[in-house]
């Protein structure tokens, strides 16, 4: 039976991240930002007005990446103390008065792109030749000027950032600290419940009586603020629509694609070649789970299940440091010494806690080392998520070493791809330790299967599925309420899972758990990601350091390049179909080698 979950004050203190390596206390942050406020005046009295000249630009450039700096650092200690625990109140007013005063000298500020995007073309040009580096935030300036505003417009826009974020706050709120879920009873016994209780525990839960009565409850649960959800989701694709009009593109998708820097055609193969090439292979899959585990029935609820339900280490905090080191040792021994640091330094919050955000991400503020959440349950599945995690961290450490702040905001297609690559090199690494135990090999394989390809080629795709289909009904002007969410989600489970898989009541509801959906079109990337990943990982196989080699540089080249630029760097070309149906047989392959080692 699960634990009920502590106060963050309960946790002890080696579990918990240490954000005092970006500010030792609240009033030293706030001592900086308000001196990023004095800051910002200056760098508006000295050159609003000002940016006619490549000279005035470039030095202007230097001066505010320096605040950048700064800035970022301020809000993200902010952002994070409010993660791990959405009940503290301290933390969020904390956190609202740093999005406040940031938004006033963003506006403030706003008029550096606006002067440059307004400046003779000429100028422009001969102020990329000379950057040191604002070369990135230029090209972008220039990129971005078909889509501008005027500059008082832009400003105020600018000033508005907290009250356009407020949907996704709203909904985070909603979903950790407002939902209060009872205890569910089996059998006579009572099972405690809450958020990442049911997605850390009983989604993974082996007693399938157990595992259905936490969905039921869970579902019930999500059911009462169902409505709430949905009018906050809709308010933040209604203001994604706005946008997209104001700027005069042709659809949102085009709108949300253009940071990107991928064309629909890249967004769109992604989904429908997932969708109909990959659902044999995990229909295949959910079977062989039926089968594993005895059950009268393949449901929605049974899909994460472990394959051998006898067989799932447990694997301690410690032991992970092992893992870890060993499996990413490929990497080189700079990669190696960032792992270090990372558990000497506690740049991981292992804690389960009551209003602890749910999954995992990494925060990795520019040059100051990383921020990993997770919730750590001792199992392989957790070794993985923190292999993810860990591979954001060296990205960020790679590109913030080689480049400018200006060229560290990397493309969402791209951006999973350092991460899930880990996942897979953890995997090989348990590959080899398992020499002859064929029941060794099988785990690990679904492990792969159950943690690394579910996750962004199943659940992530699901969900870029049903959200392309919410983006094309609001392209019309038409609302989304609640009852078509539902529908839609629900579509979409049918037509991957068809008859292999019962639909069980709640699935439809699926849509109300990802933060991503906040994020603009971000849930594709991960299969996106993911393809690239693999590729790379079969170089590495292949062909040894030189594929290594090629990987280090495309991480440290940033925003540099772009998606497709950086696929070439690491040698997958990502413009046709070639690589993703190239990693939708290698799945395939796997779950082939899981049925052989099952008979």
């Amino acid at each position: 039976m699960a634990e009920t979950l502590k106060k963050r004050s309960e946790v002890p203190e080696n579990l918990k991240w240490d954000t005092s390596r970006l500010y030792k206390t609240k009033e030293d942050m706030l001592k900086v930002l308000h001196g990023c406020n004095d800051r910002s005046k200056e760098i508006e009295d000295k050159y609003k007005g000002k940016l006619c000249t490549k000279e005035a630009m470039n030095e202007c450039l230097e001066v505010y990446a320096g605040l950048l700096k700064d800035l970022f650092l301020v809000s993200e200690y902010a952002s994070l103390n409010v993660s791990v625990d959405y009940t503290d109140a301290e933390a969020k007013k904390t956190e609202s008065i740093v999005s406040s005063e940031t938004s006033q000298i963003f506006s403030r500020l706003s008029f550096i792109s606006s002067e440059i995007s307004d400046a003779p073309l000429k100028v422009v040009e001969e102020a990329l030749k000379t950057a040191t580096i604002g070369k990135g935030y230029l090209e972008d300036v220039l990129r971005n000027k078909p889509h501008r505003l005027g500059a008082e417009t832009e400003a105020a826009l600018v000033s508005l950032n907290e009250t356009i974020a407020a949907p996704y706050q709203l909904y985070e709120t909603t979903k950790l600290a407002d939902m209060q879920f009872p205890d569910f009873e089996v059998d006579g016994v009572k099972h405690p419940l809450g958020y990442s209780l049911f997605e850390d525990n009983y989604e993974y839960e082996k007693d399938a009586k157990v595992r259905r009565a936490a969905f039921k409850a869970f579902s019930n649960k999500l059911r009462d603020y169902m409505y709430t959800t949905a009018a906050e989701y809709g308010a933040h694709i209604r203001t994604e629509k706005i946008f997209a009009d104001l700027r005069h593109y042709d659809s949102v998708f085009d709108y949300l694609l253009f940071g990107q820097k991928v064309t629909r055609q890249m967004y769109d193969r992604q989904i429908d070649l997932i969708m109909e090439k990959l659902s044999p292979h995990m229909r295949k899959y959910a079977r062989l789970l039926k089968k594993a585990h005895g059950l009268d029935k393949m449901t929605y609820v049974d899909l994460k299940i472990t394959l051998d339900p006898d067989y799932d280490p447990k694997v301690t905090i410690e032991k992970s440091k092992e893992y870890i080191m060993d499996g990413l040792s490929i990497m080189g021994p700079e990669y190696r010494e960032m792992l270090e640091t990372a558990y000497r330094e506690r740049w991981i919050d292992f804690a389960q806690n009551v209003g602890k955000s749910t999954g995992g991400f990494c925060a990795s503020p520019y040059r100051n080392g990383s921020f990993i959440l997770l919730s750590w349950n001792e199992r392989m599945s957790d070794v993985f998520t923190l292999a993810h995690e860990l591979g954001h961290a060296g990205h960020f450490k790679a590109c913030g070493d080689a480049q400018s702040i200006f060229d560290t905001d990397v493309s969402q297609y791209v951006v999973e791809a350092p991460s899930t690559i880990n996942e897979l090199l953890m995997a090989e690494y348990l590959k080899k330790k398992s020499g002859d135990d064929k029941r060794f090999r099988r785990w690990v394989l679904a492990s792969q299967i159950s943690n690394t390809y579910y996750h962004n080629f199943v659940t992530h795709l699901l969900e870029a599925a049903y959200q392309r289909e919410v983006y094309r009904i609001v392209d019309k002007g038409e609302a989304v309420p609640a009852e078509k969410l539902n529908e839609i989600f629900k579509g979409v489970l049918e037509k991957f899972w068809g008859d292999d898989v019962e639909l069980t009541e709640g699935c439809e509801l699926t849509w109300m758990r990802q933060p991503h959906y906040y994020m603009g079109l971000y849930s594709y990337s991960y299969s996106a990601s993911l393809t690239i990943a693999t590729q790379v990982m079969k170089r590495i196989l292949n062909e040894g350091q030189p594929a290594v080699d090629d990987w280090k540089k495309t991480l440290a080249a940033g925003s540099t390049v772009d998606p497709i630029g950086f696929a070439r760097m690491a040698g997958v070309d990502v413009t046709t179909d070639a690589a993703l149906l190239d990693t939708i047989d290698y799945i395939g392959g796997i779950i082939d080698e899981i049925e052989t080692l099952m008979d």
